[in-house]
């Protein structure tokens, strides 16, 4: 047997004392989905213009192409955060939208804020892309809320700028 084989093997014999199969597996997936899965998702970060592309107010506004709920715009908070007194959820479902501005379709994802009482104003409904209910991932007909582990009231809904598409 070679040195580098038997140094190898007593290497092998001390890492299994000293570290069960399931702690190895568990940092072994931790690196490939932190490291290695990242670099495979189509998104090209970067950030549009929010300048004149329209009102976020406004249910027409163009982030909104996959929104069902009450805009924060409306409720105290912006596009991309709760109002205050709120707690985004967790778990969220994703739509991509076009920019009429650029002309770019964008990865928008869409965060239920809860922990007080529902806004009220600024109803928006927009269903492009909208799925099934067993495609949640894509499925806005549902209470994000319920399966994050942050209270259940729903008050709004925010459209978080993720990236540029590069994918169809």
């Amino acid at each position: 047997m070679s040195g580098f084989d038997k140094w190898m093997e007593s290497f092998s014999r001390r890492l299994a004392q000293r570290s069960s199969r399931r702690s190895f597996l568990a940092t072994a997936g931790a690196v490939l989905i932190g490291v290695g899965a990242a670099p495979l998702l189509p998104v090209a970060r970067a950030h549009a213009s929010t300048g004149k592309d329209g009102d976020p107010t406004s249910c027409d506004y163009w982030r909104y192409c996959a929104i069902d709920g009450f805009l924060c715009t409306c409720c105290g908070g912006t596009t991309s955060s709760c109002p205050p007194g709120t707690v985004a959820s967790s778990v969220t479902w994703v739509g991509t939208c076009r920019n009429p501005t650029d002309g770019k379709d964008y990865i928008i994802s869409y965060n239920d804020c809860c922990g007080r009482s529902g806004c009220g104003r600024c109803t928006c409904q927009r269903d492009e892309g909208d799925r099934p209910l067993y495609r949640t991932d894509a499925a806005n007909d549902i209470n994000w809320c319920a399966g994050s582990g942050a209270d259940i009231v729903y008050n709004c809904s925010t459209a978080v700028l993720m990236g540029v598409s590069t994918g169809e």
